[in-house]
């Protein structure tokens, strides 16, 4: 169990490390167009407040002649681009090497990769959004290409996006406020217990497909149910015929001087293949089968207490078939000879893992170009894949502590200062079997134009 626990822990690890600069919709490009201020739809950019989630859920749309392009000035053009220089901090402890065991601290300045804007209506209720993203080597891949048709029958409660897109949950990753290695992303979103091959139950990832989404017209009540590849947003049919439905339902409701709260909830409902035929030894692209099954579900929470005081909570419980559970699903990992083989055996005993979550984001806003941002989060398993793992092997705990200085949200460009720190660890994932500590520090100037 040991050499098959290891390798496991460090694939989770850099899965987090390479996954830790998500891409955010805000763009001052809207704002152009509608000579408003970026604060009109941001609590502080990237994250939107009540006006915002509005104008987003309308499909880019203030419902007024502005709207339609034959409106706009011709020299418009909605194009934004945003990139984050930064100098960040890098420790993480325990690492296996020639030398032994050691902890290593990487310290200098860096740059997160570039996002490339673009976004709008086609015609009144006929909307796009585009967003070709690199890394910071520049190496370009498309984060979202969707179109949107709102207001179907001539009613606010029919819309429908087709292409890859976020998923409609009311806390996005993708207008997450942090941006370090530990902190850019939320854990619960992503969690893969050790050893476990499901990689195609991430929420946080924007996903191909198809959505349905509706809302009142105050939006008070909203409602979303998507129909996604289960490919984890790649392209090209990658891995095989499976199908995942994302579903998701909430209600606001006015509670006076305290402002307007929110709660909802969600449900991710999917297969995916198990075993993939494979050509010298290699899965051949689309050629998987046996698909298994995996949920996902919680509660969402948005509560605010006046103008300077709220909080974003999300709970998830999680559950893989046993069969991802004993490693099959991702047919990269084809070192233990998972995967590669059309009549796999199922170990003996194996149970489907299942594992509980949550997260409590704080923001305290100062005044509109000021906000501080608290999150502590854990993941902890309820049961392990093989009784003879340790009951807590994998366990997540992340601490994130920052904030963001906005001297410019005008509707020509965006401008921010920010620091965080984020601190995680693992249970039981080290070289030697113990808990593996990491820790980021971070700062830099993240800016839109």
């Amino acid at each position: 169990m040991t050499s098959f626990r290891r390798p496991a822990g460090w694939l989770l690890l850099a899965f987090l490390l390479l996954g830790s600069f998500p891409s955010a919709n805000a763009i001052p490009a809207f704002a152009r167009k509608y000579g408003l201020r970026c604060s009109a739809c941001h609590e502080a950019w990237p994250m939107l407040n009540y006006f915002g989630q509005k104008f987003k859920d309308n499909g880019y749309q203030l419902m007024n002649d502005r709207d339609a392009p034959i409106w706009q000035n011709p020299s418009y053009w909605p194009v934004t681009f945003r990139m984050t220089p930064i100098w960040h901090r890098e420790a993480i402890d325990k690492n296996a090497t020639d030398q032994g065991q050691k902890q290593i601290t990487t310290t200098g300045f860096d740059l997160t990769g570039l996002d490339f804007h673009t976004g709008g209506t086609l015609e009144k209720n006929l909307s796009f959004y585009l967003l070709p993203s690199s890394d910071p080597t520049g190496a370009f891949h498309f984060e979202t290409v969707m179109a949107r048709v709102d207001n179907l029958f001539h009613s606010s409660w029919f819309n429908l996006k087709f292409g890859k897109f976020e998923l409609d949950n009311l806390v996005s990753e993708k207008r997450i406020l942090t941006l370090s290695t530990f902190g850019g992303f939320y854990q619960i979103y992503h969690f893969i217990p050790v050893g476990d091959g499901n990689i195609f139950g991430q929420i946080g990832d924007n996903q191909l497909g198809m959505e349905v989404m509706g809302h009142s017209v105050d939006d008070r009540t909203r409602y979303s149910a998507a129909l996604l590849s289960s490919n984890d947003g790649n392209v090209n049919l990658t891995y095989g015929n499976g199908y995942t439905g994302f579903f998701t339902a909430s209600q606001a409701f006015d509670t006076g001087k305290l402002g307007v709260q929110r709660i909802g909830a969600y449900a991710m409902v999917g297969s995916a293949p198990i075993n993939y035929l494979t050509s010298g030894g290699v899965a051949i692209p689309g050629a998987g089968s046996g698909n298994k099954s995996f949920n996902r579900e919680g509660f969402v929470g948005q509560f605010y207490f006046g103008n300077k005081l709220d909080f974003q909570v999300v709970t998830q419980h999680g559950w893989d078939n046993a069969w991802f559970g004993a490693g099959y699903g991702d047919p990269v990992d084809l070192s233990t000879g998972l995967n590669a083989t059309t009549a796999p055996i199922l170990p003996a005993g194996t149970r489907a893992p299942t594992w509980n979550g949550a997260f409590v984001e704080a923001h305290y806003v100062v005044n509109p170009q000021f906000i501080l941002i608290v999150r502590p989060e854990f993941v902890d398993m309820s049961r392990q894949a093989f009784a003879s793992s340790a009951s807590n092997l994998g366990n997540l705990k992340t601490y994130v502590f920052g904030y963001r200085w906005m001297p410019i949200m005008t509707s020509r460009a965006g401008f921010a200062w920010f620091q965080e720190y984020s601190w995680n660890r693992q249970t039981g994932t080290a070289p030697d079997g113990t808990d593996l500590t990491s820790s980021s520090l971070m700062m830099g100037i993240d800016f839109d134009f």
